[in-house]
């Protein structure tokens, strides 16, 4: 458990920081979730999405093979 300053700052317990990778200086993300909150660092983030648009990029050259081959 941790108490929340007057300025609405907390420290996060060690052993949470070494599980998460997270240190001194990164940036760190809430994401809300069905049963409650998430953190994690913002650069965790940030590779999630650009895989997202990985895939997304060989979907559509895919599709664009199949769509080629349709036509020969």
């Amino acid at each position: 458990m941790v108490s929340v300053t007057k300025k609405y700052q907390v420290t996060i317990p060690k052993q949470i920081r070494e599980d998460l990778g997270i240190k001194a200086g990164d940036k760190v993300v809430f994401l809300k979730t069905d049963d409650g909150y998430k953190i994690t660092r913002a650069k965790d983030i940030i590779k999630e999405g650009l895989e997202i648009f990985k895939d997304v990029d060989e979907t559509v050259k895919e599709t664009k093979e199949g769509l080629g081959k349709g036509f020969e």
